[in-house]
């Protein structure tokens, strides 16, 4: 019988002041009983609204009728067809934005929690099932993908399951790129993104870790050593700051550098020797998820006080409305309409308080956003020894500045053909936050895919 309810199935989380003090997942997902409840409410649609919103297409009706009639194992089955990390995009895709903005259910309530379906039926396969997929028949072709970040990772994926004999170089010392650097063990369990990497193994993709792609081999010599095509999906790791007075003094951090020693380097577990500063109170700078990431990080890590600064309003936000929540129930203390002008260090070259200013949104320009303007002589201070830039990412020069023929924009991105994730040299895709500059992972993922797409035509026409 169809569930009619306007609402969402409640998923239970953790306590607001309980999982601020630890790195235990904040959301504990369904229940088999609840997620047959939540699926219940699809109305199963003829024109099927939520795939469009999509970036990987998952075939979203057909799975959620698997779980309302209790086939959790066909619903995996239908969802890893287009998916290759089902696992992680039920945790961190903003759903809200896309399958689930289109739902039917939402015109008059709320949509289907299309996210908290996929991410219980990934759990649950992975808990009950766990069978590594079987190595397809080499067609004899080398492909290189470099980076394992979600397009790389998918891109391989795919690639594989096509027989092509794919090789992954990451720059780091463990796979999953952004998945594993950049994204807090409380959002997503690095035990999670090692089991998909494990999943690609299964597949026959071979993992090349501490390679430098542009320092430790070039892409020329990758393909004169017998790669007939390959995949850049290296990322956006370059931080960007500000440019005040203050950014060198000691207890400045990006928060790339934040996030990778707090969750690749593990520096929240006592028996790991990670450097990094245990501060009484921080402020984080920015207004995306990457800011909410290390500001909820910095509360975990013992600070007392965390402000977060944005300069906009918090309609303004990039951030998911979900991660806005959780920091305000884990009590950061959102200082919006607030920009900082300098940081001040003490006698030790040490930070000790931030300068702020206040703003106030203009009227709406062309592009139909406010640009936010400085209030004269609004200015405050905050005492603070830790500030986090949280302002975006640009895409590292070295493979650019290494592989002769790539073009690339004003930005630093690599330009592609959006139809095929070509880039301007024969042989040599691209996706991820290398052509978009920083985005999210399904996105990502989506690019990933297309680009296998387009390299397995390619290929096939040589």
């Amino acid at each position: 019988m169809p569930n009619m309810s306007l609402t969402k199935t409640p998923a239970e989380e953790q306590a607001p002041l309980v999982r601020n003090q630890n790195f235990l997942e904040v959301s504990l997902g369904y229940t088999p009983e609840q997620a047959i409840e939540e699926a219940r409410r699809c109305l199963n649609c003829k024109n099927k609204p939520c795939v469009a919103g999509c970036p990987v297409n998952i075939h979203i009706p057909e799975f959620i009728a698997k779980v309302a009639e209790g086939d959790f194992k066909a619903a995996y089955e239908i969802i890893s067809d287009t998916n290759a990390l089902p696992c992680v995009s039920g945790r961190v895709c903003p759903q809200e934005n896309q399958c689930e903005e289109r739902c039917v259910r939402g015109i008059k309530g709320e949509a289907v929690a299309i996210g908290r379906l996929e991410r219980f039926v990934a759990d649950w396969y992975l808990k009950n099932i766990s069978a590594k997929p079987e190595k397809p028949q080499s067609n004899g072709i080398k492909v290189a993908v470099v980076g394992s970040g979600p397009a790389g990772l998918t891109c391989a994926s795919d690639l594989a399951k096509r027989g092509y004999e794919v090789t992954i170089f990451e720059a780091f010392h463990t796979a999953g790129g952004v998945l594993v650097y950049g994204i807090p063990e409380f959002r997503l369990p690095k035990a999670i993104v090692q089991s998909e990497v494990d999943k690609l193994k299964a597949l026959g993709v071979d993992l090349q870790l501490d390679v430098v792609v542009g320092r430790t081999v070039t892409i020329d010599e990758l393909m004169e050593d017998g790669y007939k095509a390959v995949f850049v999906g290296s990322g956006a790791g370059l931080p960007m700051f500000m440019g005040i007075e203050g950014e060198s003094l000691a207890g400045v951090y990006s928060a790339n550098e934040y996030l990778t020693r707090v969750n690749l380097m593990k520096a929240y577990l006592p028996d790991h020797d990670t450097p990094l500063k245990r501060s009484r109170a921080v402020a984080v700078v920015g207004g995306g998820n990457v800011a909410m990431d290390a500001a909820r990080c910095a509360k975990r890590m013992g600070a007392e006080k965390v402000y977060l600064l944005y300069r906009r309003d918090e309609e303004e936000m990039p951030a998911r409305r979900e991660e806005v929540n959780h920091a305000k129930e884990e009590e950061i203390d959102f200082r919006l309409l607030c920009n900082p002008v300098r940081i001040l260090g003490d006698e030790r070259g040490k930070v000790c308080q931030i300068e702020c200013v206040r703003m106030r949104l203009q009227a709406p320009d062309e592009s139909g956003r406010r640009a936010p303007k400085e209030v004269v002589g609004s200015n405050f201070f905050l005492p603070v020894d830790a500030v986090i830039m949280a302002l975006g990412t640009s895409p590292n020069p070295l493979i650019r500045s290494t592989t002769p023929g790539l073009e690339t924009n004003r930005k630093g991105c690599l330009v592609v053909n959006e139809d095929t994730m070509k880039t301007t040299r024969d042989g040599i895709y691209a996706g991820g936050d290398a052509v978009t500059g920083a985005a999210t992972v399904i996105l990502a993922m989506g690019a990933g895919k297309k680009a296998a797409q387009a390299m397995d035509e390619y290929l096939s026409q040589k």
